[in-house]
């Protein structure tokens, strides 16, 4: 068995077009391998926006329990780690904005950085991190660049105001 976390798309939709319902065991017949087939989750939050555009589309979040057949894979090279296929899945609770952003402010800096460049951020959430995170150059560069489109942020010329 495994915990972690599963992105879908407003609904509670997969990208494979299924609905899930929370609280109901979900079987998988195809090859348990990630990106092949079961059902896909990460052990970290941040990693379940890989594949889904926040900044373009609404998302669900929800943690899960995976068990049965499990499939493990770890892309290194783009630094996304405990990702997960597996056979059988059972959504236990439907995470709100809320416990995301409790969840984010709670990351350690490479996670965080992460999690800002792949999770849409209202206005106010940025101000909140802002202010959380004031004397973290990475985290405020990260904002700027992937929050606030600010491209040249990472110019050495560039001052952080």
């Amino acid at each position: 068995m495994i915990k972690g976390f599963k992105c879908f798309n407003k609904g509670l939709i997969t990208n494979y077009h299924d609905k899930l319902e929370p609280n109901t065991v979900y079987y998988s017949k195809n090859n348990v391998k990630y990106m092949e087939g079961g059902f896909h989750l990460c052990t970290n939050l941040e990693d379940t926006f890989r594949y889904f555009d926040t900044f373009q589309n609404d998302v669900e979040v929800a943690e899960v329990i995976g068990y049965g057949n499990i499939s493990r894979y770890d892309d290194e090279y783009n630094g996304f780690y405990d990702m997960y296929s597996v056979e059988f899945i059972k959504i236990t609770k439907i995470l709100t904005r809320e416990d995301i952003i409790e969840y984010a402010k709670k990351l350690p800096e490479y996670r965080l950085q992460r999690f800002i460049s792949l999770y849409k951020l209202n206005d106010e959430e940025i101000k909140l991190f802002k202010e959380l995170f004031n004397n973290n150059t990475n985290i405020l560069k990260a904002i700027m660049y992937y929050q606030e489109n600010i491209k040249d942020v990472y110019d050495v010329n560039h001052k952080i105001k």
